[in-house]
């Protein structure tokens, strides 16, 4: 039997005007995962527990099937493993953001958290020179994938209140600063940075061309080592997992799964999807599992795109979801989940914790359907009454293939 989990990142939205009170998932052309929700099972899952931030970090646990309240310790850790970074019992990794701050009438805005989705050998030239600079005994810093980095405090403090730079997209950044023991000297740090990054010359070449610069790191989703089983002892399986994103490839490492890189995957709507679903058919041949994560409706949503976030749901379903379904069944009995980790609303540019649509496919028709559904979408999935909670038990359904 062959397991594949195809998820979409904040696929899930709410009604819009614009679409005359549809969805953007009930609005763009998706036939592929239509015609699997007409087969399969479909239902809500509720992948974030409700005494948790809803972020990608504690969704996709969920979805790969971990209990978040059982093995959650924030999300920078799990970024650090797929970046090779160890971490020692009292270190605690930080996720560092490049963002574009601009000022306006005497205080700071988040102009941009993703300093206009910046180049990969951009950002490493940055983050080398902070390193060069700010780095020593106490602070390292980790050059990732766009505007996507990491810190480690070494024997360092953890407990800190933040805000995930996506939340603040055109708000000011007062009463958002860290908060708690030791927030001075992350203040200290990050003050350091505004002025090593405002004079650096990949920023005064970015402002030469009209793009956004990469003028302050954001710190947060800080954490130390979690403790997780892997696939393998939780649920008897091998395999892989493809995407990205540091976040998902180190949730992957820590659950025992290969990573298995693609080339031309960035994150972001230009993503390689096609190359996604071929590594995924090829990895299936000689494992069990994988998972197969597609960042772009996520990032259009935090935009406030909703143009990108259709045509980043459109091409998951047309270059993803339509070429596993057109190589897997040469490979024998299988299973599909198809499904976002949780919603991300294009009017409020960031996540929520309303549950979400997916779909229980098996080849051998495990999963019967519950009422009459005509495509994947939110209204259709939530009214067959079908609902996961907690959303970790999506997992077992799907590899235990119980109705």
């Amino acid at each position: 039997m062959k397991y594949i989990v195809l998820l979409g990142d904040g696929m899930a939205d709410e009604p819009l005007s614009e679409l005359d009170g549809k969805t953007p998932l009930e609005a763009a052309r998706t036939p592929h995962m239509d015609e699997l929700a007409r087969k399969g099972l479909v239902g809500m899952a509720e992948t974030v527990p409700s005494n948790f931030h809803p972020g990608s970090d504690v969704a996709n646990l969920s979805v790969f099937g971990y209990d978040p309240n059982e093995c959650y310790s924030g999300r920078s850790p799990l970024e650090a493993a797929s970046m090779g970074v160890s971490l020692g019992p009292n270190d605690v990794a930080f996720r560092l953001n490049l963002v574009y701050l601009a000022a306006h009438q005497g205080k700071l805005y988040m102009a941009d958290f993703s300093a206009g989705h910046i180049s990969t050998p951009e950002a490493r030239e940055l983050l080398v020179h902070l390193q060069e600079e700010l780095g020593d005994e106490n602070f390292e810093f980790h050059p990732g994938v766009s505007y996507r980095h990491l810190m480690v405090w070494r024997n360092g403090k953890d407990q800190f209140c933040f805000a995930p730079p996506h939340d603040l997209t055109g708000q000011s950044i007062e009463g958002h600063l860290p908060q708690g023991d030791g927030a001075e000297d992350l203040m200290r740090l990050t003050t350091s940075a505004q002025m090593l990054l405002h004079r650096h010359p990949v920023n005064k070449r970015r402002l030469d061309q009209g793009l956004a610069p990469a003028n302050s790191i954001w710190l947060w989703g800080q954490g130390r080592t979690p403790r997780m089983e892997t696939m393998k002892q939780k649920f008897g399986i091998s395999g892989a997992v493809i995407s990205a994103v540091d976040l998902i490839k180190g949730i992957g490492i820590y659950a025992g799964l290969d990573v298995i890189e693609v080339p031309g995957a960035t994150g972001y709507i230009d993503t390689n999807y096609r190359g996604k679903a071929e590594y995924a058919l090829d990895a299936l041949r000689r494992r069990d599992f994988v998972y197969v994560h597609v960042e772009a409706p996520d990032e259009a949503a935090h935009e406030g795109s909703l143009e990108k976030k259709i045509q980043a749901i459109e091409s998951f379903d047309r270059e993803v979801v339509r070429t596993v379904l057109d190589g897997i069944a040469d490979l024998g009995d299988y299973r599909i989940a198809v499904l976002p980790d949780h919603p991300t609303p294009v009017e409020k540019m960031t996540h929520t914790l309303d549950p979400v649509p997916f779909i229980l496919y098996g080849s051998s028709g495990e999963f019967t359907p519950v009422g009459k559904v005509s495509g994947y979408n939110e209204p259709e999935a939530a009214a067959t009454g079908v609902r996961i909670q907690p959303g970790f038990r999506l997992m077992e359904k799907l590899i235990r293939g119980v109705d």
